[in-house]
């Protein structure tokens, strides 16, 4: 996966959009999971960002799922550096 920085405001939207929803279903605080996208991994500039194109025409659904997998392969941890943020109990988006 290539490492690509944001180029424009749809790109910057879905970026907030994929945050504050990863952040809802695991009931945490999107500053958060945005240093869990940024400073604990690469997800938010070697994920998200390029593979837009694709992830922004799925559901809200099948993005959060996808970036919890995401999360899961790339071993990201919580603020405490024990626990695995996406093995949280999860909430329901809805």
């Amino acid at each position: 996966m290539t490492d690509e920085k944001i180029k424009n405001s749809n790109e910057l939207e879905f970026a907030v959009f994929c945050i504050e929803n990863v952040a809802a279903k695991l009931g945490v605080g999107a500053e958060r999971v945005y240093q869990a996208f940024t400073e604990k991994s690469d997800i938010l500039n070697g994920y998200i960002v390029p593979e837009y194109e694709v992830l922004h025409t799925q559901s809200r659904e099948y993005i959060v799922e996808d970036l919890l997998d995401v999360m899961r392969e790339r071993g990201v941890k919580d603020y405490d550096g024990e626990s695995d943020f996406a093995s949280k109990k999860i909430q329901s988006c809805d």
